[in-house]
């Protein structure tokens, strides 16, 4: 085994942040966080693909990113609701691209509904798409990640999962996460992305002998789709729970995303990394409430 010092290698940032080699795609793509997230590639020269279902959004979103660069962006329509729509997306990745270095395994949905009175829908819905999707995309796209890969630079799988799934706090209230009506609760919502985290763990121990790394972002409030709702309705009560005294914002989001699918974060594997500006781990508001 040949060991390294740093005399022996280039520790300068275009050398550890460089991207312009780098073919991602980017599930949930065309909007919020996954459109964070292909931006901050295609702006720092990476080949994106976005996939989700509503080519009119996908379109929108990859002739903006294009006319940015200087990378490029593509889109591909895909539903990821079952196996089938899983795979019909990777077959659809084969035929574009020969490689892949990056998968953000982004897309997602929430779903609010009294806890007594809660559709099974709800469930099923959730698990296919925050963990199920997760699970045969990644599959079925390990041919791609493959491709290229070594111990010094390891292909990237990335999933996005949400605080919800590490804090236990009432969802049935704005303050709770502000994802469904007061009175309502995203039940199942939180244990979806609690299972994406430790399906991220499992897939890193299985993954790593193969040269692909696999982590987990776990966001708090950022601005999308899915938060609308409680931004327009709670953001004071929201913002009031942030020790930074803010929500996320895309520079958050994207910076993260390109660190770990950078040279820089090689040998990060099975990690759930949390953003949320300290509002968790920092206790900030068990003691605001004091």
């Amino acid at each position: 085994m040949t060991e390294h010092n740093a005399a022996q290698d280039d520790l300068s940032v275009k050398t550890l942040f460089s991207f312009n080699d780098q073919v991602v795609l980017v599930t949930g793509g065309a909007t919020g966080l996954g459109e964070m997230a292909a931006q901050a590639f295609v702006q720092n020269g990476a080949h994106v693909l976005i996939a989700s279902r509503k080519e009119s959004e996908l379109k929108k979103t990859s002739e903006r990113l294009g006319k940015l660069g200087p990378g490029k962006c593509e889109y591909i329509v895909a539903d990821l609701k079952d196996k089938k729509g899983c795979l019909d997306l990777c077959e659809q990745v084969k035929s574009r691209v020969d490689r892949l270095t990056v998968l953000i395994n982004n897309t997602g949905a929430t779903w609010g509904a009294d806890y007594y009175d809660f559709p099974e829908s709800g469930w099923d819905k959730l698990m296919s798409l925050n963990v199920k999707s997760i699970f045969y995309t990644t599959v079925g796209l390990e041919p791609l990640l493959l491709k290229g890969a070594s111990p010094d630079t390891p292909s990237r799988v990335i999933n996005i999962a949400s605080m919800a799934g590490i804090t236990t706090v009432d969802v049935t209230t704005g303050e709770g996460g502000g994802l469904s009506t007061p009175g309502t609760g995203t039940f199942s919502y939180g244990p979806s992305k609690a299972a994406c985290i430790h399906l991220t763990k499992m897939q890193a121990s299985k993954l790593a002998p193969k040269n692909i790394t696999v982590n987990v972002i776990c966001p708090g409030v950022f601005p999308s789709r899915m938060t609308s709702y409680g931004l327009s309705t709670f953001k004071d009560a929201l913002v009031a729970g942030q020790p930074t005294g803010r929500i996320g914002k895309p520079s958050d989001f994207g910076g993260l995303v390109l660190f770990l699918g950078s040279k820089g974060s090689a040998h990060i594997t099975g990690n759930a990394i949390e953003i949320d500006g300290g509002a968790t781990l920092s206790g900030w508001a068990a003691r605001s409430k004091m």
